[in-house]
């Protein structure tokens, strides 16, 4: 998607997309897909649906639009935010930007491009999600530039570390509830233990 057209949408009214009836285990784990399935589900897009969506009960994807409004933050409830665009890689919301919030930051510098190494944020993040979601009305939102590569690729690793779904099914869930299409690293698609290890 290009930039220009993102930027051309209404950029004070995110939209809000909410996870479907879907709950975990009822998809197929039945094996790993091919990098050619794989590449068929990532580049299998339409026009993005707005700067947020619920990809996971309480679970929200965005961008630095929505990450930025703090209105809109509010409205919905966050309480939570993994910020995959932290510091010196562009979005320098931090904690003091949400000072006036009560909302607990999480940053992840991450730059974003296909050759970083985005697996060794895949457990604490997946930690501090998990935690957050536990606690009482937690609500999380992730979010980079785009809300299409880094933000999707920590709620996928989310997804199958602690929700035990297998990369096939954690790319389907994303894939039903967020019509941007997702463009993950091709190192972190070469992480796909489909197994529960979650202890968060």
């Amino acid at each position: 998607m290009a930039w220009d057209s993102l930027c051309s949408q209404d950029l004070r009214r995110p939209r809000i997309r909410s996870a479907s009836s879907w709950m975990p285990g009822s998809g197929s784990s039945a094996g790993t897909p091919s990098l050619e399935e794989l590449r068929h589900l990532f580049c299998t897009r339409t026009h993005p649906t707005g700067h947020v969506d619920e990809v996971w009960p309480n679970l929200y994807v965005g961008d630095l639009y929505v990450a930025r409004d703090k209105a809109q933050l509010s409205r919905m409830g966050i309480s939570h935010i993994v910020n995959a665009a932290a510091g010196r890689f562009r979005i320098n919301t931090g904690p003091k930007f949400y000072n006036d919030l009560p909302v607990d930051y999480y940053g992840v510098e991450a730059e974003d491009n296909p050759n970083f190494d985005l697996s060794i944020h895949f457990y604490p993040v997946a930690q501090y999600i998990r935690a957050a979601l536990n606690s009482p009305r937690g609500k999380v939102l992730v979010h980079c530039a785009m809300g299409i590569s880094r933000s999707a690729t920590l709620v996928l690793a989310f997804l199958m570390i602690c929700e035990a779904l297998g990369v096939g099914p954690s790319v389907r869930k994303r894939h039903r509830q967020r019509s941007r299409g997702l463009l993950v690293p091709r190192r972190c698609v070469s992480w796909h233990q489909p197994k529960r290890c979650c202890p968060y």
